[in-house]
């Protein structure tokens, strides 16, 4: 047997029934390789069947508020996902009738479609030989064929896709790509694969030269920057406070926090910082932080060294909202986690 014969029959019998692959909807499978970008599957799968549960239909998902979109997808991180998910659910909705494309090119135009998602909508539900590339991908292939080029480089990038492109199979190219994938998830994994179970092992070239732990090669990260978060929670003797949409640009856009203020240092005594004393001229009764040692939220470009500071006044104004109703709204996870943990009253 070949390449994609040998995964396509360890597919058959090692594969995880999971929903997606009962279908080919291209909806469905639209919004599975979405919600997975960057997602383990574990992870993701509640978030499949909810939104799946809560709008069946893409005419569904694109009649509802972004805010309702982004508050089922708090805590699945990479917020851009559900706001181009919301997007583009409206124009298959609104421009195209509610019909996904049906070819590589007009799928990968779509916004938040990348290589991988519409080369996997393209050959699972059109069946198309539209070979994918991810993580997994790269690792089978760069242990396999012995290849030291590094992934994340351009020649990278382009070698592996055409040699994804060579071997994919062209009558099933749905279950290939399927089967690939589901691979490198659970047999080729990153760290310590059972290779003497490999269906592959007779020919793999990474085992025959000990260098399964040194493949695949990636360039190294560009510097990751520190940053000093310090939310400033705001509480009224009437039980409200301030709570804000996030509008500029990056990832917590659209999404709701407390006032915040950035510094390049950690902040020992929130009453003596200028910003702090320059914008909030209230009558305050108290100010204290809540964690003394900050809370370290990492992200892929950014470490944040958060705190929260808690402070008490008498009135806040009209721009207040009432404790009771911060849970309704769309947040991030740093401050899901805050609301879990904090009693206010």
């Amino acid at each position: 047997m070949n390449f994609s014969e040998i995964l396509s029959d360890w597919y058959s019998t090692n594969k995880r029934e999971l929903p997606w692959r009962k279908t080919k909807n291209p909806y469905y499978i639209w919004l599975s390789e979405i919600i997975l970008q960057q997602t383990q599957i574990k992870q993701g799968l509640p978030y499949y069947e909810a939104f799946v549960n809560k709008y069946p239909t893409v005419h569904l998902l694109a009649a509802a508020k972004e805010s309702e979109v982004l508050k089922l997808w708090q805590g699945l991180g990479y917020y851009s996902r559900a706001r181009n998910l919301h997007y583009t659910a409206k124009y298959i909705s609104e421009e195209l009738n509610g019909v996904f494309p049906d070819n590589y090119k007009d799928l990968k135009a779509l916004k938040g479609v990348g290589d991988y998602t519409a080369s996997a909508i393209a050959s699972i539900c059109f069946n198309l030989p539209n070979a994918v590339v991810d993580g997994n991908v790269y690792r089978i292939l760069s242990r396999y064929f012995g290849i030291e080029t590094p992934i994340n480089s351009s020649e990278g990038i382009k070698s592996f896709k055409a040699l994804a492109t060579e071997l994919i199979d062209h009558e099933n190219p749905g279950d290939h790509n399927q089967a690939i994938m589901e691979f490198g998830a659970r047999q080729c994994k990153p760290r310590n694969p059972n290779c003497e179970i490999c269906p592959l092992n007779s020919s793999c070239l990474a085992l025959k030269n000990k260098q399964i732990e040194m493949l695949p090669v990636k360039l190294k990260k560009t510097r990751i920057t520190k940053k000093h978060f310090n939310f400033l929670v705001f509480i009224s003797s009437d039980g409200k406070t301030y709570f804000e949409e996030r509008t500029s640009k990056g990832i917590w856009q659209n999404l709701y926090q407390f006032p915040l203020i950035e510094s390049e240092e950690e902040v020992k005594d929130l009453a003596l910082h200028a910003v702090f004393k320059a914008n909030y001229d209230l009558q305050l009764k108290s100010v204290s932080v809540y964690n003394n040692n900050p809370i370290v939220h990492k992200l892929s470009h950014q470490h944040l060294y958060t705190k929260f500071w808690i402070i008490e006044t008498d009135n806040l104004g009209d721009a207040a909202v009432p404790i009771s109703k911060l849970k309704t709204f769309p947040t991030s996870i740093l401050i899901s986690n805050f609301l879990d943990s904090f009693n206010f009253n």
